[in-house]
């Protein structure tokens, strides 16, 4: 592993033909993106300057990639498409919030501007006319929901326009997982999207977007074992991008592959880090420790959680750094049953309702795991008051959802520290069957600790190591190798053999 490493920090330099202003204040531009072939009306000398930048919006370097498409523009007026580039740079289709509202202005304008420029082909034109209906609408009048519904049907009646062009099968596919709804269990969007990469990426094993939405397409786990040839070519299409990097842990994690999952995330972590992206350092640093803990590798563990108190001025405003940060700790902390550094989680300021709700379930839940259930009952109090600001909002009503299971969650252990056996079950079981019926974000791993997992833990402590044995299970078939559905049932299976009553031994 370290020799990859430091073969990875090799490859990350500036470009000769980076702005001076980048080389100051941006990320260094990556290289060894893959290859991507997108024809343009431009100017020839600028097409492989636009063709880097498409590079590097399919890895998500997004920042990056606007400074590329906006010097196409500066050096060619009449690229129309560099403009659809910019505007595209400030979507962040699979992101959490996949668009900010202050950015839609922008994005307004690099459409109207692409409009204004005469001489693009139809193709390029069906481009801008289809992202012009995402940033056109009115937002208080239609829900985010139905602008990506209506962005992924305009890219759906160009890629059937163009059948042979891989770039507009490509972001079509990618605008039917942006349009993909968490609750559907199917996963139709999907797999319709996985009919469209599949044959590409046997016809161009080298595009980064193909084998990039391949993996998300496959990031459940109905589908990932699909996912795993994607996920071991990714990084190496795309070595110096460290989403690139990262992403073959989603495949990795949903199979329970944790030596692989660490080896992405060590890589894509110091390469974030060299390249001063700290959302994308967090995120893999939260891989990691996931991974790590499913492997009882506690150590390892909190000299991540120690790494990351030791960065400062993070944005507790931006959802991808705010809830690395956030969930970090609380994942050290109740992984390992220690309750008493669970209640003693502290909210950041500043952060979202939906990562703050993360804090604060890990302080209620312990808060009743030790002992103290009406302390705890006043976090779900809070995480109540998440819930309802969260449904107000827009696109908010998966993680009012998820909000509401973990209001469930420490109800259920307060009413088992109360001695309310019953009471605690049946809240638990709807927590389990409601995370079962809504599919996580690519943003997180999992749940910090799933819920069936916690029903199961419940049954154990109630001395029910029968229906105990069942839940843990089902748990491991959700989530493979899970070191906590493992050792759950290794101590169900005991209890049953011996007839003596499980004691926890935390």
């Amino acid at each position: 592993m370290p020799s990859l490493v430091r073969m990875l920090l090799l490859l990350f330099f500036l470009s000769p033909g980076v702005p001076a202003e980048q080389q100051t204040h941006d990320h260094p531009a990556p290289e060894n993106l893959g290859t991507v072939s997108f024809s343009t009306s431009c100017k020839p000398e600028v097409q492989q300057e636009f063709e880097r930048g498409v590079a590097l919006l399919h890895s998500f370097a997004y920042s990056v990639a606007e400074t590329w498409f906006k010097q196409v523009a500066e050096k060619d007026p009449s690229c129309a498409i560099a403009h659809w580039g910019i505007a595209m740079t400030h979507f962040h289709q699979l992101w959490d919030p996949p668009i900010r509202r202050d950015t839609i202005p922008r994005g307004r304008a690099e459409i109207r501007r692409a409009r204004e420029i005469h001489g693009s082909t139809d193709r390029e034109r069906r481009l801008v006319d289809a992202l012009a209906i995402f940033y056109d609408a009115d937002l208080d009048a239609i829900p985010y929901s139905d602008r990506v519904s209506q962005y992924e049907h305009a890219m759906g009646e160009l890629a059937a326009a163009y059948p042979n062009d891989e770039e507009s099968q490509v972001f079509y596919a990618l605008a039917l997982l942006a349009s993909a709804s968490p609750l559907d269990t199917t996963h139709a969007n999907q797999q319709r999207a996985l009919r469209i990469l599949d044959p590409l990426f046997r016809a161009y094993p080298r595009h980064p977007g193909i084998a990039h939405y391949l993996i998300h397409a496959c990031d459940n786990q109905l589908m990932a074992e699909r996912g795993l040839v994607a996920a071991r070519a990714y990084s190496k299409i795309a070595p110096s991008a460290p989403h690139a990097l990262h992403m073959p842990s989603h495949i990795f994690t949903r199979l329970g592959m944790w030596d692989d999952s660490i080896a992405s995330n060590l890589a894509a972590q110091a390469a974030a880090h060299n390249q001063g992206d700290i959302g994308e350092e967090l995120h893999a640093m939260d891989y990691l420790v996931y991974a790590y803990l499913q492997q009882g590798r506690e150590r390892e563990a909190a000299g991540v959680v120690q790494r990351l108190k030791a960065m400062t001025n993070l944005d507790a405003g931006d959802f991808k750094i705010a809830y690395a940060a956030t969930a970090m700790p609380v994942r050290y902390a109740v992984e390992r049953h220690r309750w008493d550094e669970a209640a003693a989680i502290a909210p950041t300021n500043g952060t979202p309702p939906h990562v703050t709700a993360v804090a604060v379930w890990a302080r209620g839940i312990g808060l009743a795991r030790s002992g103290r259930p009406a302390e705890a009952r006043r976090e779900a109090s809070r995480l109540r008051e998440f819930e309802a600001q969260l449904r107000g909002r827009e696109n908010g009503e998966y993680w009012a959802r998820q909000v509401g299971i973990q209001v469930l969650e420490v109800n259920a252990w307060s009413a088992q520290a109360e001695g309310k056996a019953d009471e605690a079950g049946n809240l638990l079981r709807k927590a389990a069957d409601d995370e079962d019926a809504i599919e996580k974000l690519p943003i997180t791993p999992g749940p910090i600790i799933p819920a069936r997992e916690q029903l199961a833990d419940l049954l154990l402590e109630q001395n029910e190591p029968a229906l105990s044995l069942r839940e843990f299970q089902l748990d491991s078939i959700n989530a493979p190798k899970r070191r906590g559905a493992l050792v759950g049932i290794s101590q169900a299976s005991k209890a049953l053999e011996s007839g003596d009553p499980y004691r926890p031994k935390f």
